[in-house]
């Protein structure tokens, strides 16, 4: 099956995807998967309280609560939204990997949306019945059983959503042997997981403990209490988040490791690599140094300060996820599909008939001098939009310039050599799919596009021309 191609070009398919799934990442971990035990924790911890001082358990259960509030709205409104949308901008940005993962992971798929609806019941449950649960220590125990159920559930949906997205880097022996349970377990699955799960429980300490410095008046003298306990919560995870990213890396294959000052600082500040490393590990250690003074002197803690673990933990899953992303180029399914949606072994075919003859949605199927500006534009959407665009975030014009230089029109020769042998220049850049016919289309089409500026339409806006495919 194939599907014409969405394509946004001010900002790129890549960059779409990309924004809406860092902002679900974020908000999962900090707010559901990490969240939700740090709330059921307090929330017993008042419970324990409540027997020898009514008025101090009273006001940990409160803040548990006014924190629980703050979670529910995010992460049933915009959390759910992002979390749809991740999927939704994925199926039209790469057709093709989505429908793979889909073959591969169809039934841990329908499992992550059972547990998926059971959380969201629980969540609605945990919250909604919250003040009814302080009317007996019965319900208390109860209700904190559900805070119980909300946490295992918010975890078990990212270990299966973690399970995937480290197929897609590294698939192991599924190449040979094809399976789910092969597909599933594969190299990396653990070692992301392990990275992870610390991760969101920092993150929603940091989270935590800037709100409760904000919402409880600074007279209230169980307030140190919290921001004490929060504070403990984040220097228990801190080192588990530290070991958990240096086993992570260690099995990363070593390919890919070379992409990661390309994937930190971009192509275009890749040799601030060294520079932006010291900068996030001077910003995480700034957060580590806020959560041992709230640990040991909550009351010196600076409110105002406290947005820096915050953005500092935000930062350093955000900077995560751009790099799981791109280093695991030039592939979108590791070793088994290139990021432009091509199989890998399927290239040779491509390459020597060319890949206009096997796409349905262009009307025509090979490269002539009457057609070649539009052949190369059907060339550049199959080839190249997953990460490019003509004149956006990602511009191939622009690149080339800055390659050629913006004095003289581009050089269609030039050009044609680089695209063929790229793959051997750039490690993340896939082969060129097409054949010499193709090639030269779309180095053509490159040039006009710096000649006569055109904007780039996608399928969505222009329509399609299917052509029936003979075999």
């Amino acid at each position: 099956m194939d599907f014409p191609l969405f394509h946004l070009d001010f900002m790129g398919n890549r960059m779409l995807v990309a924004v809406i799934a860092i902002l679900h990442v974020l908000i999962n971990h900090a707010l559901a998967v990490g969240f939700a035990p740090l709330v059921t924790l307090l929330e017993f911890r008042g419970y324990l309280k409540n027997k020898n001082n009514p008025e101090e358990g009273r006001t940990w259960d409160e803040m548990a609560r006014k924190m629980m509030f703050f979670a529910f709205v995010i992460t049933t409104t915009v959390g759910a939204l992002t979390g749809v949308g991740i999927w939704f901008a994925a199926s039209l940005a790469n057709p093709a990997s989505l429908g793979s993962l889909i073959r591969v992971f169809y039934f841990a798929w329908f499992t992550e949306w059972i547990i998926f609806v059971l959380e969201v019941v629980f969540i609605m449950i945990y919250y909604l019945t919250w003040k009814k649960s302080n009317e007996s220590p019965k319900r208390k125990r109860q209700h904190i059983r559900f805070g119980l159920f909300l946490s295992i559930f918010s975890w078990l949906t990212m270990a299966i959503i973690v399970g995937i997205l480290a197929f897609m880097m590294d698939p192991g022996s599924w190449i040979e042997k094809k399976s789910l349970i092969t597909g599933f377990l594969n190299p990396i699955y653990l070692p992301q997981l392990i990275f992870r799960t610390p991760v969101a429980m920092m993150m929603a300490g940091t989270v935590a403990l800037m709100f409760v410095a904000y919402a409880m008046k600074k007279q209230n003298h169980w307030k140190a209490g919290i921001l004490k306990y929060i504070s403990f919560w984040i220097l228990l995870w801190m080192p588990l988040a530290a070991s958990g990213a240096f086993l992570y890396y260690w099995h990363i294959p070593r390919a890919m490791v070379g992409n990661l000052p390309v994937a930190l600082g971009t192509q275009q500040f890749q040799d601030w690599y060294s520079s932006l490393v010291t900068v996030m590990i001077v910003v995480v250690s700034i957060g580590f140094l806020v959560g041992i003074l709230g640990t040991f002197a909550p009351r010196r803690l600076p409110k105002h300060l406290l947005i820096i673990p915050v953005i500092a933990s935000f930062l350093f899953l955000g900077t995560f996820e751009r790099l799981r992303e791109f280093i695991r180029k030039p592939y979108v399914i590791g070793e088994y599909m290139y990021a432009n949606g091509f199989l890998v072994e399927e290239y040779p075919l491509y390459q020597q008939t060319g890949i206009l003859k096997h796409s349905p949605y262009f009307e025509f199927s090979e490269v002539t001098e009457e057609n070649k500006i539009a052949a190369g534009e059907a060339v550049f959407t199959l080839a190249c939009t997953r990460c490019h665009t003509t004149h956006g975030i990602s511009s191939v014009v622009r690149k080339f310039e800055r390659m050629y230089g913006k004095e003289n029109p581009l050089n269609e020769e030039a050009m044609k050599v680089f695209i063929k042998s790229m793959h051997n220049v750039r490690y993340y850049m896939p082969p060129f799919p097409g054949n010499d016919e193709e090639l030269g289309a779309l180095a053509a089409y490159i040039a006009e596009q710096q000649k006569r500026p055109k904007t780039f339409e996608g399928p969505q806006i222009k329509g399609v021309d299917v052509k029936e495919i003979e075999y």
